[in-house]
């Protein structure tokens, strides 16, 4: 399960990457125009994406707060949410099924971290020791 988790992590970290980095180098006013919400608020999406793209991978190739990766699932399945009812509300119904199958293997990702493989926790930090040779002589 680890490797299956791992290999949608990195995929949809592809895909976040992109699909923010888009939002983040496209002109504001055709963005704002084309998907009929405010530039900030492109923005704003854009460097969440990128930001949770980077939460799916970093904390565990890193194995630093591991735990992290299940939040940043989490959030870009709120995100592909969103999208989804946006695209609904604008009656394109059809266009909506990509996000809420992305938000979908999202929240996979988010539970299969959190409860299924949680992270492993880094053991104590070792400590040197006086040798036991430089005790006796």
């Amino acid at each position: 399960m680890t490797y299956a988790l791992w290999v949608l992590q990195s995929l949809l970290a592809v895909l976040f990457l992109l699909v923010g980095g888009i939002k983040l180098i496209a002109p504001l006013d055709e963005a704002s125009a084309q998907m009929g919400v405010p530039g900030t608020l492109i923005l704003m999406v854009g460097v969440a994406e990128v930001l949770g793209a980077l939460g799916l991978v970093l904390p565990g190739l890193l194995k630093i707060r591991t735990g992290l990766t299940s939040l940043a699932a989490l959030g870009l399945a709120l995100i592909t949410l969103g999208a989804t009812v946006l695209h609904i509300a604008q009656g394109d119904v059809l266009v909506a099924t990509f996000p809420l199958v992305i938000a979908g293997l999202s929240a996979f990702v988010a539970y299969g971290r959190w409860r299924l493989v949680p992270p492993v926790r880094p053991s104590k930090q070792r400590t040197l020791q006086p040798s036991r040779y430089a005790e006796t002589h």
